[in-house]
């Protein structure tokens, strides 16, 4: 008997997948997997109950800890893409890896997905279900459909889901991020109401400041209090969304070329990448904060492609494990007008030294402000021969041409 695993949500698309893939695909049996990567309960709830009405064998993987601590990782690279963290693209890669290895303890022969053809998900579950033997399917891309063929197919099968209509918005949630998109969202030019939110208030006068602990990169604690990796993010989600920290309203160029509109909220990962940033301003070198962000670009390019097990992150993980170890301290985070901002930092691996940097210190050591003088004298100096040479070249020009008219005359 022929089986297929199927990534499984109990919405409209995977839904329509479980006969398709019997009718048109000639599988004998559909196994729904769900991965936990941080959704809300409701959701797995939905999930089940759809699986239930659909007599569908259903498995749920948690996924939270592995997501959790790859999360952390793009800390460390202060991973952003086109100026928003990487939440729902870390995500798929783990979710896919899941997916996968339940199919292989299964034995099925096929392995399959609801994204449509226009979308990133496809290409980062295909990246790594390609490294199997398994047939790879997207029946949604592949037959073509569109929602309101799915809908009309839903209510002719009696298929258990609300109409079809999934609510005005779609929206993906995970420990990191939450994503909204869809409907009237797809105008650029539509203002959301408040009504999209779900972990962010609206931002007020209120401030408070929290401080995080850093580990070789690593946040390992808020306000002295140690936590996992999984409660971290919940706590700072809570605490950071209370004050609308974290919300972006983004017209992001997917990978197939599409330009589109998204809608994220991401409370505890904007405020640990400002706090790491903070923190590694204090203790990295000015070569090493310059030669990082190249690092950085390139690995969040590749977290969102859903890549981050390519040979090249291997190697731009190891630039970043060395200037991590540096990268230990606490940052004191004020949270203010929907920002979370650094207000305070210390580590014992400061590359900075307040007698030093001081206005109201002479000499410390060897070091007198009349040593800048010779610096200063340096500074420019191949500008100003230049602007010399141009200025001189100019004057000579203007001469000849003044002596050719005369000749003239």
């Amino acid at each position: 008997m022929s089986s297929v695993a199927l990534a499984f949500s109990g919405g409209l698309d995977t839904t329509v997948c479980v006969p398709l893939l019997e009718e048109e695909y000639g599988y004998d049996e559909v196994i729904g997997v769900t991965v936990d990567v941080g959704q809300p309960a409701s959701e797995f709830e939905e999930a089940e109950e759809t699986a239930d009405a659909l007599g569908l064998e259903y498995h749920v993987v948690d996924a939270k800890e592995e997501f959790a601590q790859l999360c952390f990782d793009s800390v460390r690279a202060n991973a952003t893409y086109q100026g928003y963290p990487l939440g729902t693209a870390l995500a798929r890669p783990v979710i896919a890896k899941a997916i996968l290895g339940v199919a292989e303890e299964q034995g099925c022969t096929g392995i399959a997905h609801g994204c449509t053809g226009k979308g990133n998900d496809q290409l980062r579950f295909e990246a790594i279900w390609r490294d199997s033997d398994l047939e790879v399917i997207a029946p949604v891309r592949e037959l073509g459909l569109t929602r309101e063929w799915e809908q009309e197919y839903a209510a002719e099968k009696n298929l258990p889901v609300e109409g079809g209509s999934g609510g005005d918005w779609s929206i993906d949630t995970n420990l990191w991020s939450r994503s909204v998109e869809g409907d009237k969202l797809e105008d650029p030019g539509y203002v959301p109401g408040e009504e999209i939110y779900a972990w962010t208030d609206a931002p007020g006068s209120e401030t408070e400041e929290i401080e995080i602990t850093f580990e070789q990169g690593t946040p390992v604690a808020i306000d002295g209090e140690s936590y996992d990796p999984v409660e971290l993010i919940q706590q700072l989600n809570e605490v950071a969304g209370a004050y609308g920290v974290g919300r972006t309203d983004s017209m992001e160029d997917r990978m197939l070329g599409l330009k589109v509109r998204e809608n994220y909220e991401h409370p505890a990962a904007t405020t640990l990448l400002s706090a790491h940033e903070a923190l590694e301003g204090l203790v990295l070198t000015q070569e090493e904060r310059e030669f990082k962000q190249l690092i950085d670009q390139r690995w969040a390019k590749k977290g969102y492609e859903g890549l981050v097990d390519a040979p090249l992150v291997g190697a731009l993980e190891g630039f970043i494990d060395e200037t991590q170890k540096r990268v230990t301290g606490t940052v004191t985070i004020r949270f203010e007008g929907g920002q979370a901002r650094a207000v305070g930092r210390q580590s014992q691996y400061a590359a900075y030294s307040a007698e030093h940097a001081s206005f109201d210190t002479e000499t410390v050591g060897k070091i007198t402000q009349e040593d800048a003088t010779g610096v200063a004298k340096y500074h420019g100096f191949q500008r100003r021969l230049a602007n010399e040479a141009i200025a001189a070249n100019e004057a000579d020009v203007e001469l000849k041409a003044d002596g050719m008219g005369e000749a003239e005359e």
